[in-house]
């Protein structure tokens, strides 16, 4: 059967102006990082791209290297788009990004212009479109002229390949460079994905003020820390986990005592407002006005639905707020 979304999809999730563009994204955006590559259940990612949407998702987030193996998240996705939202494509803001190891040789990975557009060219071949609405430098070149970069992406603009530009894993003094480099092409920059959740706070530090400064949009990506800020964690590490297969960034190593202790008292926290964990670290980072939108991942319909429960308590009293900094600290 053809698939027809959900009439009501517009009522459910809230839209924030993503800085100060005329752009506004969900509150709730889908990452396809994990669960959505060649190695996963299609039909099973199928659902979830689906169900994203009858809740009114409409910013779908992906990279050149998101699998595994690399590029199968975009090949997949191609396919729902094809299959089930081609009709729909201009509600949809779908971004992607490059900087990250995909081919051999000097021209594979990092920020030169060379890789920055054959590696977008390949993207939209991958998933059959003309064009992205954002387009991600991944991270920073340590070597290319910042320069070269930011031209590369301003290029992407200018020829159709992309409507906006944005920044992932740039520090605070880089984020602020490329923003000056871009605005002086005539292409500023969108927004900026950095990681952000309870355990891991360095944005607040500066990089939030320079994107309000700049006028640039934020989305916050790993808002559950890998998953350690749900309840999976909460006695011990299962042997299912990606903890336990060595799946992404966390690792063993990382899950201290003291941490697991931390992440109990706030699931207790959580229980007090009539929240599960993940719910209640999602509202945490969208309480911040800086926020455009909160970026999560999904391995099932019911973990999505369960995510976006979060909405119906995202206020927090002065006093939840100091008891939340006493546990993290």
């Amino acid at each position: 059967m053809s698939y027809l979304p959900e009439s009501t999809r517009y009522t459910h999730l809230p839209y924030r102006r993503c800085g100060q563009s005329g752009v506004k994204l969900p509150e709730v955006s889908l990452g396809l990082w994990h669960n959505f590559g060649g190695r996963d259940e299609f039909e099973n990612g199928r659902a979830i791209v689906r169900a994203a949407f009858d809740a009114g998702i409409t910013h779908f987030d992906l990279a050149n290297n998101y699998g595994p193996p690399p590029g199968s998240a975009e090949e997949n996705f191609g396919k729902m788009l094809s299959t089930d939202l081609a009709s729909y494509r201009d509600e949809l803001f779908i971004s992607t990004k490059a900087g990250y190891y995909m081919w051999p040789g000097p021209y594979g990975e990092w920020g030169s212009r060379k890789y920055i557009v054959s590696s977008l060219d390949q993207s939209l071949k991958r998933m059959g479109l003309k064009y992205v609405d954002l387009f991600f430098s991944h991270r920073p070149d340590p070597e290319a002229p910042m320069e070269e970069t930011m031209m590369a992406l301003d290029y992407v603009v200018r020829s159709g390949r992309a409507l906006y530009v944005g920044l992932s894993n740039y520090s605070p003094d880089q984020t602020r460079m490329a923003s000056s480099i871009l605005k002086s092409l005539g292409t500023p920059c969108l927004i900026h994905q950095p990681k952000y959740n309870m355990l891991e706070r360095t944005p607040e530090n500066e990089l939030l003020q320079i994107l309000k400064n700049e006028g640039m949009g934020c989305i916050a990506f790993s808002p559950l820390a890998q998953g350690v800020l749900t309840n999976r964690y909460l006695e011990g590490i299962p042997s299912d986990s990606r903890v336990a297969k060595g799946v992404g960034f966390l690792r063993q190593e990382h899950l201290s005592a003291e941490k697991l202790e931390k992440v109990r008292s706030l699931n207790e926290l959580a229980g007090s407002r009539g929240q599960s964990l993940a719910q209640m670290a999602l509202a945490w980072v969208l309480r911040h006005e800086g926020m455009t939108s909160v970026l999560i991942g999904a391995s099932s319909v019911s973990q999505l639905k369960d995510n976006i429960q979060m909405l119906g308590k995202k206020d927090f009293t002065r006093q939840e707020l100091l008891l939340i900094d006493q546990i993290l600290k």
